[in-house]
């Protein structure tokens, strides 16, 4: 079996002296993992493409119980982020996003697309941290299977109301009247966090960044999204907990 895939490479392990074991976010097969010989020598042409956050052309054949990396040439390690800590953890978050929630030998252009994008964006500072950061969540978790119902409020749905309440363990928003009905914790949203929201989990993708919001805006959506993120994983991923402690 032989692949021919971009991918960013999403973790990177040291093998022995020289080898690396590397986790790839693909274009179509999903999240894999492969041997790259000698890639940790700086001699060797795959040195520079197979470590983390590098986003590569791979030429990859499966052996008898392992995928080997045969070739690996380099369009973007997007080197802003290694001068710039709290934009290098957000990075390495979503990684572990893609990590945890594509599956292997899947369809995954958009999963590998919404990494890109948003490493893009922080890498060249053009986007608000924290809108890369629901945007990502929020996305991500909805393609996965974990859509939430943002249309209407659950209890009396109304579609808007001066204020909604977002409940991450029902996937649901209910209105100021409604809210009550739920008996678990929530987020209160103004409206343009939730349409903001709304705008995530269901405009097209060449539209998915278009928007802004202003600070305690932001705050809101980002509070939201990771309250969600959370309750559906069960956890709070390490890297998380890391950007949180350094960014705060």
């Amino acid at each position: 079996m032989y692949i021919t895939t971009d991918a960013v490479v999403i973790k990177e392990q040291t093998i022995g002296e020289s080898d690396r074991l590397v986790t790839l976010l693909t274009r179509n097969s999903g999240v894999i993992r492969a041997f790259a010989r000698k890639a940790k020598s700086l001699k060797d042409s795959k040195s520079a493409s197979t470590g983390l956050l590098a986003y590569s052309d791979f030429s990859i054949y499966k052996g008898k119980d392992k995928y080997i990396v045969d070739s690996a040439e380099l369009k973007d390690i997007f080197f802003n982020l290694r001068s710039d800590i709290v934009a290098l953890s957000l990075a390495q978050y979503f990684c572990e996003l893609a990590f945890m929630l594509v599956p292997e030998e899947t369809d995954s252009e958009e999963y590998l697309r919404i990494v890109l994008n948003s490493l893009h964006f922080l890498s060249q500072g053009k986007k608000h941290p924290l809108l890369l950061k629901a945007v990502t969540e929020l996305r991500m978790l909805a393609i996965s299977g974990y859509m939430p119902d943002l249309i209407a409020c659950k209890g009396c749905s109304c579609y808007e109301n001066e204020a909604m309440y977002f409940v991450p363990s029902v996937a649901a928003i209910y209105c100021e009247d409604c809210f009550d009905l739920a008996s678990a914790p929530s987020i209160r949203l103004s409206m343009g966090a939730l349409t903001a929201m709304r705008h995530i989990c269901y405009v097209d993708f060449n539209k998915l960044y278009s928007f802004s919001l202003p600070e305690n805006a932001l705050k809101e959506l980002s509070t939201a999204t990771e309250r969600y993120l959370t309750e559906v994983l069960g956890r709070i991923p390490p890297t998380l907990d890391f950007y949180k402690t350094i960014a705060s």
